[in-house]
């Protein structure tokens, strides 16, 4: 067996690395360094959920599994791609953006919502991401789908001031059946190649409600 194809999906982590609203800031700073100690050393700060990152159970269900109790199998599978780029500001991704590959839903297979947002990251227009229906949410996880991702900061509409939008629908129903999520991805209009293979393993932070990942997508040869 062969890899080729390689598309790496993750935003870097670095002191510019666009958090959530209200999250912790990424900061790197030299620990140690060559000249003063024979050896470099970065400290990392940064919340759980920041960059490219998974969101566990745990992350909106009191009992949920924590990140590093989830089983390796829900953060690789065959990626299923879904195109939702026609969509604007606060767009929502509807039933009618899965039908196209509702015979490619199943369980341990990867969908992934390529939105073209990420091309906003960083900018104050990120925020405003489209957002997936919970319907189409529900609709999916009675397939059998247990691992979401896209390419925005949140798979549910990010609240703004006074918005009364802080219920998070599909985090819950995910949750709830004991799946993952993988946000703040990107790249995904450059997986153009036929039945990608996709990889979202997590740091495994001890007891912790989500975690980084270095997402990639890649072609698997015979």
């Amino acid at each position: 067996m062969r890899f080729g194809s390689f598309v790496d999906l993750s935003q870097p982590l670095g002191d510019d690395t666009d958090v959530y609203p209200g999250d912790p800031e990424v900061r790197l700073e030299p620990h140690a360094t060559i000249e003063a100690d024979g050896y470099n050393l970065l400290a990392v700060r940064m919340g759980s959920q920041s960059g490219t990152h998974v969101d566990a159970p745990f992350h909106f269900a009191p009992g949920g599994a924590r990140v590093d109790e989830l089983p390796l199998a829900l953060f690789a599978g065959p990626a299923v791609i879904v195109d939702a780029s026609d969509l604007g500001p606060r767009g929502r991704i509807a039933r009618r953006h899965l039908e196209p590959v509702a015979g490619r839903l199943r369980a341990g297979a990867v969908l992934l919502f390529r939105t073209g947002w990420s091309s906003r990251y960083g900018t104050a227009a990120y925020d405003d991401h489209p957002f997936l229906d919970p319907e189409a949410c529900a609709w999916a996880i009675e397939r059998g789908v247990r691992t979401f991702g896209l390419d925005a900061p949140s798979i549910d509409e990010s609240p703004t001031a006074g918005s009364g939008v802080e219920d998070y629908p599909c985090h819950r129903l995910i949750a709830a059946a004991g799946g993952v999520i993988c946000e703040n991805l990107t790249r995904l209009e450059d997986v153009t190649f036929d039945d990608p293979f996709v990889s979202l393993f997590p740091i495994p932070l001890q007891g912790a409600d989500g975690a980084p990942v270095r997402a990639v997508a890649y072609r698997v040869e015979a």
